[in-house]
């Protein structure tokens, strides 16, 4: 580690997010911990606190995922929700990672494969994206895999493309989900999972489901209760009532961010009011003020928007000014702050959830564009404030 930019990572605060999760939704038999882009950004090294912690399944988007994991855990299931190409199909096998079949194609191509293997079946109800929209292919499918005995049909799945709150489209996709299995018998699956993080707080549990993908809600990130005004509320009522969209809102449940962004300032300056800063003298100084420079930018993953972001040094809060650089920042600071301090990006004074939103992005991108080669400092006991 050459310099100070720097992520912590909180497995205290994993750890009691999990427990916090199962406690309160404690009906399913297997929770998928949803660990691609290096687990949202944290890592792999959280794995095994997943896994420690009530997680029985992993969920990942590629076999360069699966294999990272494996290196850290040989036992805990893996699904890889994206196809594998079917040439490394031995590799799946010899690794036990489970594959998604999204399409009769995809079927015929590993129908044939001489090695056991699992398979979860994958449904498209309405995003468009990946999976079945025809029963007959379904059907076709599953009788072409059913043939070879070293294929264990294990798991069936779709992906919500909304909360359901407001709009029709979770009881849309729960109808075609239905209508698109209607010609097999869904008791033939030991696992349906439909449901993600973000619908598991705030709709009530499907009854034929009995897993669930758990991801950025394990890092600590859930949704706040939503306050609606008076206008708001009509709107809704008749909305409901119009699409006959059940009463939900979101649960609250007590979960703490694991994740921190730290760096520290390299230079500070005092400069004259009407001196420019930046790529494209962007900030002009209204007066005399003083400068910081902290060593990060948008190679490190802030995007230029985060411009409209403050930073907490000494637990105080400072504007960003002038341009995101590809290294480097502008904060305007007082004279309290000198060379060496530490800034905090987001942790315990300003969630990455807000910086997410004043950056104009989402807590998912925000957390999984910080790079790999940051360094990741994990944290086993709980940090106070």
């Amino acid at each position: 580690m050459y310099r100070a930019t720097h992520v912590e990572i909180n497995l205290h605060n994993i750890k009691n997010n999990i427990k916090t999760i199962l406690e309160k939704y404690n009906d399913y038999k297997y929770y998928f911990g949803v660990v691609k882009g290096n687990c949202y950004g944290h890592g792999f090294e959280t794995i095994n606190t997943l896994i420690e912690n009530g997680i029985n399944y992993l969920a990942v988007s590629s076999l360069d995922e699966a294999m990272k994991i494996r290196e850290i855990n040989k036992d805990i299931p893996i699904l890889c929700l994206q196809p594998i190409d079917t040439s490394f199909l031995d590799i799946c096998s010899k690794n036990k990672i489970t594959l998604t079949v999204h399409s009769l194609h995809y079927a015929e191509e590993i129908k044939d494969i001489k090695e056991p293997i699992s398979i979860h079946i994958k449904i498209d109800s309405g995003m468009s994206r990946l999976g079945f929209d025809d029963k007959q292919d379904l059907k076709n499918a599953i009788n072409t895999l059913g043939h070879n005995k070293n294929i264990n049909i294990e798991g069936i799945f779709t992906h919500m493309g909304t909360t359901g709150i407001a709009d029709i489209y979770r009881k849309k996709q729960l109808e075609a989900f239905a209508d698109i299995t209607n010609l097999i018998d869904l008791n033939m699956f030991k696992i349906i999972h439909i449901d993600r993080s973000i619908t598991m707080l705030c709709q009530e549990k499907i009854p034929f489901c009995n897993g669930i993908r758990v991801g950025i809600a394990m890092y600590g990130y859930g949704q706040k209760k939503i306050e609606r005004t008076f206008i708001d509320k009509i709107k809704y009522s008749l909305k409901r009532k119009i699409y006959n969209i059940p009463e939900r809102n979101y649960d609250e449940i007590n979960l703490t961010p694991a994740f921190s962004l730290y760096t520290k300032i390299i230079q500070v300056k005092k400069i004259k009011a009407g001196q420019l800063v930046g790529y494209g003298m962007t900030y002009k100084a209204d007066n005399d003020m003083f400068v910081a420079t902290a060593e990060i930018g948008y190679y490190d993953g802030l995007n230029l928007n985060y411009n409209n972001n403050y930073v907490y040094i000494k637990n105080k809060r400072y504007k960003i000014i002038g341009t995101i650089n590809m290294g480097m920042i502008s904060i305007a600071i007082d004279n309290t702050i000198k060379e060496g301090d530490t800034v905090e990006l987001f942790g315990n004074n300003i969630t990455a959830k807000d910086a997410a939103r004043n950056a104009n992005t989402t807590v998912y991108q925000l957390l999984t564009c910080i790079p790999e080669f940051i360094p990741r400092m994990y944290i086993k006991e709980r940090k106070e404030d």
